[in-house]
């Protein structure tokens, strides 16, 4: 893959960590972003790539970032739209307020982002935007209305996107990830070994991208081959 221009969300922990750490050692340039100064500042020192604090639910935040990129890179010519959050609550007792500000991240805070960067890829004839879903996203479960419920709209928004954008040379790829150990949300001890890891997920999206640009993934789901196994 040639070198490219990186926008990542959400890449100061977890998956988007990783990928900020793998398509820097391949060469590219990679401006990425997080909610929290200090782990925006360790991973930008350890892989060499420009952290910017922002909070994608925030219309000034994405504005800034956007205009960034233009500054330092000139433009993007990969988007990662990797930032969200997670809830879970049994019907009942879920806290509409709480879902609200999901939506807000995970789904109204990706569009928005994209909705400033699509205008320069069209210009360019070129581009390559992937969305970070979930397997939560592809069927129903247990206390999952919120967070499932944004990450089906997160898949049929890329539908809708794949449609708009494959005329102007731009791919858009869905990725599916089934249970990553990662402490996000909160969740600590994860360390199955049989589970998957965020660098398989990063893994995942390089190879997508490396793809010739003929062709593209729509949609992508990712499992851990034996996660119930443990050793």
């Amino acid at each position: 893959m040639d070198k490219r221009r990186f926008l990542i969300s959400g890449g100061s922990q977890g998956i988007g960590a990783a990928l900020v750490k793998l398509v820097c050692r391949d060469g590219h340039e990679v401006i990425f972003t997080g909610r929290h100064e200090e782990t925006v500042d360790r991973v930008a020192k350890t892989t060499g790539a420009f952290g910017f604090r922002a909070d994608h639910t925030l219309s000034e935040d994405n504005e800034a970032v956007v205009d960034l990129c233009d500054r330092r890179m000139g433009g993007v010519d990969v988007l990662v739209n990797n930032a969200a959050t997670w809830y879970d609550a049994a019907l009942g007792e879920l806290d509409l307020q709480r879902m609200r500000a999901l939506f807000d991240l995970n789904v109204f805070g990706m569009v928005e982002l994209t909705n400033r960067i699509a205008p320069s890829m069209k210009g360019q004839q070129s581009g390559d935007i992937v969305n970070i879903a979930s397997t939560s996203g592809t069927k129903g479960r247990k206390l999952g209305t919120a967070y499932a419920a944004s990450k089906w709209a997160v898949r049929g928004i890329s539908q809708c996107w794949q449609a708009e954008l494959r005329p102007h040379g731009i791919r858009v790829f869905t990725l599916c990830p089934s249970e990553v150990q990662t402490r996000w949300g909160g969740l600590g001890g994860r360390n199955n070994p049989n589970k998957l890891y965020a660098n398989d997920i990063a893994e995942t999206v390089v190879s997508a991208l490396r793809m010739p640009r003929r062709a593209f993934w729509p949609e992508v789901s990712v499992f851990a081959t034996n996660p119930w196994k443990e050793d």
